[in-house]
């Protein structure tokens, strides 16, 4: 690696202002500060997009057992451990690798997702085009974050109150309701409960996206105004 390279990078701010994040933070230190020396960062990212892909694909083998969501349960905490310890782990031990560490966890993050929303689009539970819906709009959330991260200097991990980790808390609340009914009620009718949370989510994620691209797109357009003419 060039020095001179390293030595110009500036890590971006990071910004999360999640319900858990303050709660979180501590947890993760506490965990950090006490992890076997044999623990590595790089094998919690492992640990982290191995239990992602195997929520998707336990998420795909319920449509023959029921019982693999509580498989998807534990491989859900799995990877809100790997995908959350791993920064903290280096940030402790002082072995931070700041570009590495944005671009190798971001491209596990892209991988996982996809994985899960296949396992989710083969499982019966969850309609396949809400699932690309879904998918779609993660990714176009994603991009902006890190255009935004590139442009302005800080990293937004959480959108509002919501974070990874609310967002995995859901997940697992929703699991846990499909080991009872795989079905809601909604005026009157009744559909698949991941269609109705999953259509919710798209558009939540896809309206996100519009708002904090306009809105960033504004704050760039007033830092660097069209130069005048000479």
């Amino acid at each position: 690696m060039n020095v001179n390279t390293q030595a110009n990078f500036t890590t971006a701010r990071r910004v999360n202002r999640s319900l858990t994040a303050a709660a979180e933070k501590r947890a993760l230190e506490w965990m950090a500060e006490r992890a076997p020396r044999w623990v590595t960062s790089d094998q919690l990212t492992a640990l982290g997009l191995a239990a992602q892909v195997g929520s998707g694909i336990f998420f795909a083998l319920s449509r023959y057992d029921r019982r693999a969501l509580l498989l998807v349960v534990l491989c859900i905490i799995l990877n809100w451990l790997g995908d959350s310890l791993d920064g903290t782990l280096a940030r402790v031990r002082r072995q931070q690798r700041p570009r590495y560490g944005f671009y190798v966890d971001h491209v596990v993050d892209i991988f996982g997702a996809t994985a899960l929303m296949a396992g989710l689009a083969c499982s019966g539970l969850l309609h396949p085009g809400i699932a690309a819906a879904m998918l779609i709009a993660f990714l176009l959330l994603s991009a902006e974050s890190y255009l935004t991260t590139y442009t302005l200097g800080h990293f937004q991990l959480s959108q509002g109150v919501f974070g990874p980790t609310e967002i995995r808390i859901l997940l697992i609340a929703g699991t846990l309701e499909l080991l009872r009914t795989p079905y809601a009620t909604v005026f009157g009718r009744r559909v698949l409960l991941f269609d109705l949370g999953g259509a919710i989510a798209a558009t939540v994620m896809l309206c996100m996206a519009v708002i904090v691209a306009v809105r960033h797109t504004r704050e760039l357009y007033r830092q660097e105004p069209v130069p005048r003419r000479s």
